[in-house]
C-alpha cells in the first residue's frame, strides 16, 4: 500500500501543509536564541521517531511515545510559558488593532473617543537628552494595560510635556530611576521596575535599561524608548525587538503609525 497518493491532493492540502510549516517556523523564531531552542529540536526528533515508529508498526516503542508525548503537554506549557504567552499577545493584539481600524472606518468610534499622544514632546525629550547622555526609559501604553507594573512606582497623573519628561530623567531628580509609563498623553507612572528580558541575543553592549524595555515588550504591546546613559543613543523598540530608524522624524512617523 502505498503511503502518499499524489493524484489525490487536494488544493486545501497544500494550505495545511503551508500554515503547518508557517506555525513551525514562527514557534522557532520565537525560541530561538533561549535555552527553549534545545528542548525545541528534542520534541521535533521525537515527533520524528514517532511518525517512522507508526509507519513501521513498532507497537511497543510507539506506545512508550505517544505515553510520554502526552504527558509532555504539560510540561511544555511550564517550559515554553514565556514564548506562549507572547505568541497569544501578539496575535491578541494584532486582532484588537485590526478590529479598532474596522470599527473606525465604519465611524463605530467618533473622533471624541479617539486617543492622542503628545509624540514630538516624547521625541523630542529623548533627542535632547541623548544629547546631554542623560539615561531614560519611556514606555507608552497601546492596548494591553500596564497595570502590572505600574503598582510597582509611583503613581502620577500628568500631561505630556517635553519640559516635564526632561526633568523626571534629570539626574539628580528623585524619579529619575525606574522607567515612566505614558497612557493617552498622560504620564501616569514614574520610577517603575519592569520585567527583564533573558533573550541570549541581545549584544553585551546594552545594559538593563534595554532589557527592561525589551521584557515589557515582551509581555505587552507596549512601546519603548531607551536613551542609553552610555553613549547617548536612542533606541525604539517593539514587540522585543529594536526598531531601525535614520533620524528623528522617521522616528516619529514609526511611533505615529504603531500608536494610531
Amino acid at each position: 500500500m502505498e503511503i502518499f497518493d499524489w493524484t489525490n491532493i487536494r488544493i486545501i492540502d497544500i494550505v495545511d501543509i503551508v500554515l503547518v510549516a508557517f506555525l513551525l517556523y514562527y514557534l522557532y523564531k520565537l525560541v530561538k536564541g533561549t535555552v527553549a531552542i534545545n528542548i525545541f529540536f528534542g520534541i521535533v526528533i521525537l515527533l520524528a521517531i514517532w511518525q517512522v515508529t507508526e509507519l513501521l508498526k513498532m507497537e511497543m516503542v510507539r506506545y512508550v511515545l505517544r505515553a510520554f508525548l502526552g504527558v509532555g503537554m504539560i510540561v511544555l506549557v511550564v517550559v515554553f510559558q514565556p514564548e506562549i504567552r507572547k505568541f497569544l499577545l501578539v496575535l491578541g493584539s494584532a486582532n484588537f488593532r485590526a478590529r479598532k481600524r474596522l470599527f473606525k472606518s465604519l465611524k463605530f468610534f467618533s473622533e471624541e473617543t479617539t486617543s492622542y499622544t503628545d509624540i514630538d514632546a516624547i521625541v523630542n525629550a529623548c533627542a535632547k537628552m541623548a544629547t546631554s547622555r542623560t539615561g531614560a526609559l519611556i514606555v507608552i501604553q497601546r492596548n494591553n494595560s500596564l497595570d502590572f507594573v505600574k503598582n510597582t512606582g509611583d503613581a502620577m497623573n500628568v500631561a505630556v510635556n517635553q519640559p516635564i519628561i526632561e526633568s523626571i530623567f534629570f539626574k539628580n531628580s528623585p524619579l529619575h530611576d525606574g522607567a515612566m509609563i505614558i497612557e493617552d498623553n498622560t504620564i501616569t507612572a514614574t520610577r517603575t521596575i519592569l520585567p527583564v528580558s533573558n533573550d541570549r541575543n541581545i549584544p553585551q553592549r546594552f545594559g538593563l535599561r534595554h532589557r527592561a524595555a525589551i521584557g515589557i515588550t515582551e509581555k505587552s504591546d507596549a512601546v519603548s524608548l531607551v536613551v542609553s546613559e552610555e553613549n547617548g543613543q536612542l533606541s525604539y523598540i517593539k514587540e522585543g525587538d529594536f526598531v531601525l530608524f535614520e533620524d528623528i522624524e522617521e522616528l516619529k512617523n514609526i511611533l505615529e503609525k504603531d500608536l494610531s
